[in-house]
C-alpha cells in the first residue's frame, strides 16, 4: 500500500480533521495536539498561512508521530506544496486545484486534497490521480448538495470544509462524506481552554460516528 492509501485511510477511519489557522505559536499547537488526541481527532491541518507553520510541522510531527497525522493546509501552488512537504508534513490540502502542485504531491507519494466544488473540477482533480478531494466551502450549499454530486462521482473521497458543525456533522456522514474538515468551530483562539477543545473533539467524533453507523 502506498503512503497517499495509507494516509487516505486513516483520515477515512477518523473522520474529522482540525484545521488550525491563525497567529498560533508553535508551543500553542502543540498543546491544541495534545487536547485533540485526548478528544479522539486524530488528524490535524496547519494552514500556510498561519505564521509558524513551517517552524511548527516538524515539532508536530515528532511530538505525535504515529499517534495523529500532521498535515498543512491552505498549499495553493506547487512552491508551497514543496515546502510542507519538506517541513514533513504527511498530507496537504488545498483551497483550490493546481495541477503542478498534484503533479507534485503524486511524485512524493504525499497525499493531496485539492478543492473542489463542482463535478467538472472534481473530475478534473481525479483524472489527476486524486482520490481524496476537499469540497469547499460547503456552508453556501450543505448536506444535499454533497448528496447530489456523489451520486455520479460514488468512487470519489469528498472532505466538506466550510461550515460543519456539531450541529451538521451528522447529516454530512450521512451525505456520504469520507471525512469532514472542522476550523473555528472546533479550535477556536489561543485562550481555548484544552479541556474545552478535547470536549468539542469527543462530541463531534461521537455525532461523526453515529451518522456514519446510526
Amino acid at each position: 500500500m502506498s503512503t497517499i492509501e495509507s494516509v487516505s485511510q486513516r483520515i477515512k477511519q477518523n473522520g474529522v480533521i482540525a484545521i488550525v489557522r491563525g497567529d498560533y505559536s508553535t508551543d500553542d499547537m502543540l498543546r491544541i495536539g495534545e487536547a485533540l488526541l485526548v478528544g479522539t481527532v486524530t488528524a490535524m491541518e496547519v494552514t500556510m498561512n498561519s505564521p509558524a507553520v513551517l517552524t511548527a510541522l516538524p515539532r508536530l510531527r515528532d511530538r505525535f508521530r504515529a499517534e495523529m497525522l500532521i498535515g498543512a493546509g491552505t498549499v495553493r501552488d506547487v512552491a508551497q506544496a514543496r515546502l510542507a512537504h519538506d517541513a514533513g508534513a504527511e498530507f496537504i490540502v488545498s483551497p483550490n486545484l493546481d495541477l503542478e502542485a498534484v503533479s507534485f504531491t503524486r511524485a512524493n507519494d504525499l497525499l493531496h486534497l485539492p478543492g473542489v466544488f463542482t463535478a467538472t473540477e472534481a473530475q478534473t482533480a481525479f483524472a489527476a490521480g486524486c482520490r481524496m478531494l476537499k469540497i469547499f466551502p460547503m456552508d453556501a450549499v450543505g448536506p444535499a448538495y454533497l448528496k447530489a454530486l456523489r451520486a455520479p462521482l460514488n468512487d470519489i473521497d469528498f472532505v466538506p470544509t466550510g461550515g460543519v458543525s456539531l450541529e451538521n456533522i451528522a447529516e454530512y456522514a450521512l451525505a456520504g462524506a469520507a471525512a469532514v474538515g472542522l476550523g473555528s468551530k472546533l479550535v477556536v483562539s489561543r485562550e481555548q481552554a484544552s479541556k474545552d477543545l478535547t470536549a468539542r473533539a469527543h462530541a463531534l467524533r461521537a455525532a461523526w460516528e453515529q451518522g456514519k453507523h446510526g
